[in-house]
Order: C-alpha cells, then sequence, then structure tokens
C-alpha cells in the first residue's frame, strides 16, 4: 500500500479517534470503547485544566462526565499498571501486565528488595488493607515528622506503592483522584498467575496493539507506545509483517517503510480514497498519545514541543502547561490555559501559532469555537485570550468571542 503524506497524517488520527466527534452525545460505554481504542490512557496529575486522562478524553469525546473513568476502574473494567507509564489500561489486558510483575519487567525493580527489607512496615500496611478492604495513603498518618526522601513520600505510602507494583495491591477505586488498594485477590477473586501468558506472547500482543493505535508508524515508534525493548520490538515486525497481521507500506517522503495492523487496512484504504478525512478541530493533552512521542510528533507534524511545567518560569518559552491545537490534520499552534471554576473563566494566558499559519476568518472560528466547547465542558462559559502570537490574534479571537456570547 502507498499512502500521501498528509494520508498518513491523517491516518494516524483516524487511528486515534481524533478525526470526528461523535455524531451523538458520549456514553459511559463510549469512554470504555476509547480506552480500548488507544489501548493505553496516560495517569497524570497536574490539574491546571484538567487532569490529562479526563482530557485526553474529552478530545476525542467532547462532553462527557469525566466521574465515568472513576466508574469503570469500581466497576473493574479497567484497571492501572505501569505501560506506557502509569495508565489506566483495559481490563482484559491485566493477563499481560501481569505476566510483567511476575517477571519484574515493570514498575521499579527494587520493589521486591523494598519489601523483604521492611518486613514489619509491610505487614502492618497489609494487615489496615485486610481489615478495611481498601486504604489510602491518607489513612496512614506520617511518624517521622520529616520527610522520607521519596517523592515526599511517607514509609506508608512507600510500602503501598511498591506492593501496587508487585500486584500485591491494585487500586480499586480512586475518590478525587485519590487512590484507594486493595488487595489483588479483592479486586480479581477468579484470577490465577497460571493464566498469565509468556513472556513472548506479552511482547507480540504488545507490539501488534501499538501498531494498531498508531494506524500507521516507522519500527523506530513502536517501542516508546508501552515501553517495550527496542531490540526486541523491532525484529518483531517484519515477521508480523510475514504472518499477514502487519502490512507494509510505502509514504511518499520517508526513507523507511511503514506498518499498518491488517484492523486498519480499511480506515487506510478509507483514508486514500478521501472517504475518511481529519474534519476536527480539538485541543490536546501534553500526553496524549499522538503527541507524547515528541519525535514522532516532529516528525508526523513538524511540531516541535516540550512541556515547559518543570522549566522555571523565566525559561519558559510557551506556558506552564501548553496544549497542541490539533486544526484537521495539523497542529497548528499551542495554547497556554487556566479553568478559574469558581470565577467561571476560562483564561487563556497564551494562544501561540506555528511558523506560517495564516490567520484567516476560518481559523478565527475554528479557534473561538473549540475554546468555547473546552470552556463548556469545564462549566467556566467566560473565555479571554490574554496575549498571542502573531499579536493581532487576541484581538481577532477576543472579538469574536465576544460577538458569539
Amino acid at each position: 500500500m502507498k499512502l500521501t503524506f498528509a494520508a498518513a497524517q491523517t491516518l494516524m488520527i483516524a487511528a486515534q479517534g481524533l478525526h470526528e466527534l461523535p455524531a451523538k452525545p458520549a456514553t459511559k460505554a463510549d469512554v470504555l470503547a476509547t480506552i480500548r481504542r488507544m489501548e493505553v490512557l496516560q495517569i497524570d496529575t497536574i490539574n491546571v485544566v484538567a487532569r490529562s486522562p479526563y482530557f485526553v478524553l474529552w478530545s476525542r469525546l467532547g462532553d462527557y462526565e469525566s466521574h465515568w473513568v472513576e466508574d469503570l476502574l469500581a466497576e473493574g473494567s479497567i484497571f492501572e499498571y505501569w505501560s506506557h507509564v502509569a495508565c489506566w489500561l483495559p481490563i482484559e489486558d491485566y493477563p499481560l501486565s501481569r505476566r510483567m510483575m511476575l517477571d519484574q519487567r515493570k514498575g521499579w525493580g527494587n520493589s521486591i528488595t523494598w519489601v523483604a527489607e521492611h518486613p514489619e512496615l509491610v505487614d502492618k500496611v497489609l494487615a489496615q488493607v485486610r481489615e478495611k478492604g481498601t486504604v489510602r495513603s491518607a489513612d496512614f498518618e506520617r511518624t517521622s515528622g520529616k520527610a522520607s526522601g521519596w517523592w515526599d513520600w511517607k514509609e506508608e505510602k512507600q510500602a503501598l506503592e511498591h506492593l501496587h507494583n508487585m500486584g500485591t495491591l491494585m487500586t480499586a477505586k480512586r475518590h478525587n483522584f485519590q487512590r484507594h488498594y486493595a488487595l489483588r485477590e479483592s479486586v480479581l477473586p477468579t484470577w490465577n498467575d497460571d493464566d498469565a501468558p509468556s513472556y513472548e506472547v506479552v511482547l507480540r500482543t504488545l507490539t501488534t496493539k501499538a501498531v494498531k493505535a498508531l494506524g500507521i508508524t516507522t519500527a523506530a515508534w513502536v517501542p516508546d507506545y508501552f515501553r517495550t525493548p527496542k531490540r526486541e520490538t523491532i525484529p518483531l515486525l517484519e515477521a508480523l509483517n510475514d504472518e499477514g497481521i502487519l502490512t507494509r507500506a510505502e509514504v511518499k517522503g520517508w526513507s523507511v517503510p511503514a506498518y499498518i495492523h491488517r484492523d486498519n487496512l480499511a480506515l487506510a484504504k478509507a483514508v486514500n480514497t478521501g472517504k475518511v478525512r481529519a474534519n476536527q478541530v480539538t485541543l490536546l493533552s501534553p500526553f496524549d498519545p499522538l503527541v507524547w512521542d515528541r519525535t514522532r510528533a516532529k516528525t508526523m507534524f513538524n511540531f516541535d514541543y516540550k512541556i515547559e511545567c518543570y522549566t522555571p518560569a523565566p525559561k519558559r518559552r510557551y506556558g506552564y502547561f501548553t496544549l497542541p491545537i490539533l486544526r484537521r490534520n495539523a497542529l497548528i499552534g499551542r495554547l497556554d490555559a487556566k479553568a478559574h471554576r469558581k470565577d467561571k473563566l476560562f483564561e487563556v494566558k497564551a494562544l501561540h501559532l506555528e511558523p506560517g499559519i495564516a490567520i484567516t476568518d476560518d481559523l478565527i472560528v475554528d479557534l473561538v469555537q473549540v475554546l468555547q466547547r473546552c470552556a463548556h465542558w469545564h462549566k467556566t462559559p467566560e473565555v479571554i485570550v490574554r496575549l498571542s502570537d502573531p499579536a493581532e490574534l487576541a484581538e481577532l479571537v477576543n472579538r469574536s468571542l465576544n460577538a458569539s456570547s
């Protein structure tokens, strides 16, 4: 199969569910289907606009109830573990993660050692879990009088996290984003470790899932999706191609082959013939699968992105937590926003267009509509843009916002 570069962009966007908003209001079932489509939903705690996992879903679903994610977790439709990083994953993929736990391939490698070195503390924590059913880190008071040195975590929190890495504990639910830990056997009472597949099966499965989720990919981008070893993952692609699970493709301008999962071949043909287009304008989380691999984002969309929340304020170029702007099949800019829920204000501190993006009436309409949609979801109906580059863009957007309010 041969694709133009623009078709490859659209295929990746469409495979990620970002090419158009659903025709009907989203349901909890749509949330689960979206997580399954992406395969992973990265968890991050930064909450300037909305926490990243909820924002990733909004980019694809529009207005939805964010508590549905916690409902799915409590119901056992998804679970938490290390994948790309800390993620929510479909529960049917638990056997894959369990093999990684058993082989000590995910999470911190020193968890077993740490637990063995702190038997009394671990016994105390596990006894409380057994007694209460679920516990939070907040249920344990800090007794040392000072920080422990690991992310300012108290020892009980460290014990909970190590036991979670090992799979002894699972996340039973979250409330106000706080994790509630429970014994694995209470969350998954029918699970048997004998049912965990071999590592070879896990690696093969994760490789095919990564290619499917990306829509189209080079070999170099596949390992990052689930953080699998490059030396083991990349050689699998040609074998999977030979088996017909993957199809090798040519993208105009690329010097290396691309790969498409067989389940995406119909989508690829529809993109190639123009039957599927990227029509949506939306905002993305910095940890959205479309952009979390910065090298891939640069190659696919000529978008050079760095999250600057860890950069000292005087050295930031764009802002603390900028959101990439996806327009059709292009990343056209980024904005630094904050939702002031008490004041019902959605503030765009800075709006930056990428070089070469022309200011047109259509662009202004698209920006206004996506800002209003995002603000509506946050229940912050007033929207204001403070600064922009180009400088005149802020005035044009604000004028259009005021005219439409």
